[in-house]
């Protein structure tokens, strides 16, 4: 009997059918895409070893048998397995920069990546006067590697208090062969960081995700390590620590880099003595805040 995928004949038909079974499985995207046109044609174009941004002349391309049911394949499993996209793939892409991700760490998408392809302009005047950098709760050590690109002059420590993630950063800072300036360290946040540091940036991405929201949180994101999102009851409980280590190890003119997702209203909650600037991007507004050492430390 034949398969009925043989009547899927081009990309094009591939795609359609794609999108159809994802918005008949109700997905949830949000790990790298936030649609299902988007997702299918990254796991299309993954699968055929075509550029994922050349998705246009090869639409009416037609596939070889082969070709067709490892796309088929790879389509079923994201519905069945409701595994976010880069775990199938074992890759993710941020600011056009490739990392290797699977379910040890969160799949990356930080809105600060936005903010270092900028050089963190117009927070750091000089991108070359910066010298030391700390990117806290590392993961997969995304945040790390483009704090290196973004400052040319500065060593950055990556540290996480899972060793687990660190293994997979440890393969991301070598694929992108920043071995001489980028070092991973375990830490159970700032406790194993030498006190010698100051540290001009610290940019941090740490487990903020309320126990409500993480009582909530669709099947995609299950598939994540809880240890990298949940934050407490309110979100903060990572985030008291680190409001209260950090100072110690930022240079006099410091500045830390902080999401906290849609946690603002429970950040001000519980830090109504601090003013901080809350910094938006493209993909996200009130999400990221900017604190200099001198907030910290009155």
């Amino acid at each position: 009997m034949a398969s009925p995928y043989n009547e899927l004949l081009t990309l094009r038909d591939l795609l359609r059918w794609a999108i159809s079974r994802f918005q008949a499985a109700g997905l949830v995207f949000g790990h790298g895409t936030d649609n299902a046109w988007d997702e299918a044609a990254y796991l299309l174009l993954h699968s055929l070893h075509l550029p994922l941004d050349t998705l246009e002349p090869f639409l009416d391309a037609r596939l070889l048998e082969r070709e067709r049911q490892r796309c088929v394949d790879l389509i079923h499993e994201r519905v069945s397995s409701r595994k976010p996209a880069a775990y199938l793939t074992g890759e993710a892409w941020l600011q056009g920069e490739r990392f290797l991700v699977d379910e040890r760490v969160i799949v990356p998408r930080s809105p600060i990546a936005e903010l270092l392809a900028e050089n963190l302009a117009p927070w750091i005047a000089d991108p070359l006067a910066v010298h030391q950098v700390l990117d806290l709760c590392t993961g997969s050590g995304c945040l790390a590697i483009l704090a290196a690109k973004a400052f040319p002059q500065a060593t950055v420590d990556a540290t996480d208090v899972s060793a687990d993630a660190l293994a997979v950063a440890q393969t991301n800072i070598e694929l992108h062969s920043l071995q001489e300036r980028v070092t991973p360290l375990r830490s159970d946040l700032t406790t194993r960081i030498p006190n010698d540091r100051s540290y001009d940036l610290i940019v941090c991405n740490p487990p903020y995700v309320n126990a409500r929201s993480m009582a909530e949180l669709p099947a995609e994101y299950r598939h994540e390590p809880g240890l990298a999102l949940a934050g407490g009851s309110d979100g903060m409980d990572l985030v008291r620590k680190i409001l209260a280590q950090v100072p110690k190890l930022m240079a006099p003119k410091g500045l830390l880099i902080l999401e906290v997702g849609n946690e603002q209203e429970h950040f001000e909650q519980a830090f109504p003595e601090l003013e901080p600037t809350w910094l938006s991007t493209d993909s996200a507004s009130d999400q990221i805040l900017l604190l200099r050492r001198a907030q910290l430390t009155e």
